[in-house]
């Protein structure tokens, strides 16, 4: 019983900190779902939003005070424009999916919502860390070696 308690709280916290993806298998698995060359993106640019958003983190939130919205999963993406979380005020959902849905493992929702931000007028630019941490910068490191 004891060491069947003890495989509960691990499992749990597993499930609580999610999947961080290794660089080469998070540039292999955005390759399969399309994402190469979406919207006019790189794979590297993916990678690079992707690794400063949330460090390829599928479980990481950020709560932004000035207009109560949470940022959601690897690619961070908002409650206040894309998905809905039942406490973002003018939430628009325009991806039609709940956020919770954006902090799966399996990351097939987050890239179908990513690709709908991508189609938007601002494209890439709608991500903060990739205007200041990717625009204008040699990305070939972060695919580099992964055979994509």
């Amino acid at each position: 019983m004891k060491a069947l308690l003890i495989l509960g709280l691990v499992l749990l916290s597993v499930t609580v900190q999610g999947k961080v993806f290794e660089r080469c298998e998070l540039a292999r698995t955005l390759k399969r779902l399309g994402m190469a060359g979406y919207g006019g993106v790189s794979l590297n640019d993916w990678m690079c939003l992707s690794k400063w958003e949330s460090g390829y983190n599928t479980r990481a939130t950020n709560y932004n005070p000035g207009d109560r919205s949470t940022d959601y999963g690897i690619f961070q993406i908002n409650s206040r424009y894309w998905c809905r979380d039942g406490k973002t005020p003018r939430a628009v959902n325009a991806c039609g999916i709940d956020c919770n849905a954006l902090l799966r493992d399996d990351i097939t929702e987050a890239v179908k919502c990513a690709k709908r931000v991508v189609r938007d007028p601002q494209g890439i630019r709608a991500w903060v860390a990739w205007r200041n941490r990717c625009q204008n910068q040699d990305l070939t490191s972060y695919t580099k070696g992964c055979g994509v």
